[in-house]
């Protein structure tokens, strides 16, 4: 399997893909034209083998068997991705092309359609989790705040020296100044009524 996997790495891809690169750059019809025949016939080659490998990888010689048959897709003598291509590959496809445009455009249109409503039932639930996570979230806040008492509020703030609440202590200067009021008034009646 491993020489298989090396040889198709090799032979199969990057050896034409090199040779694809040198055809596009000499702008080479012929050899253009040679190496897309080539690269069909590996995709759907590809393709197959990804069904085959589950049903007859069991089958003895099976992998030496396909790296027999790139080898004889690649053969220059054997032009087996050219006469692959030209007897049955673009007949096929010919014929069937109307057919196989169509079914791309509507997978295209629902695939699109699909992806959108994924995307609005992900970004819905995403915003429910959300509210959720903040309310449990604040509910959590709240508690931890209602279990604080008053002592604990103070020392927090870093009021340690006063203990008691300050709305306390502002009921208790509000009082003190209320008799100084009261007795500057009695004073000042006083002290009229002696003049």
């Amino acid at each position: 399997y491993c020489l298989f996997v090396f040889s198709r790495l090799i032979f199969g891809t990057l050896y034409p893909a090199y040779y694809s690169y040198k055809a596009v750059k000499s702008k080479d019809i012929k050899e253009y034209v040679k190496w897309m025949m080539y690269w069909i016939i590996f995709a759907l080659f590809t393709t197959a083998e990804t069904f085959t490998d589950i049903f007859l990888c069991w089958f003895p010689f099976y992998y030496e068997l396909k790296i027999a048959f790139v080898a004889w897709l690649l053969s220059p003598y054997t032009k087996g991705s050219s006469l692959l291509y030209r007897k049955f590959v673009h007949p096929t496809l010919s014929s069937k092309e109307k057919e196989i445009d169509d079914c791309l455009v509507q997978a295209k249109d629902r695939s699109y359609d699909a992806l959108v409503h994924f995307g609005k039932r992900g970004l819905n639930v995403a915003a429910t989790a959300a509210v959720m996570a903040a309310s449990k979230g604040q509910g959590a806040l709240s508690e931890r705040l209602r279990s604080f008492s008053m002592q604990d509020l103070s020392t927090i703030r870093g009021d340690s020296s006063s203990t008691v609440p300050p709305s306390v202590t502002v009921r208790t200067s509000s009082k003190q100044s209320q008799p100084k009021t009261s007795r500057s008034a009695s004073e000042g009646t006083g002290s009229s009524g002696k003049c």
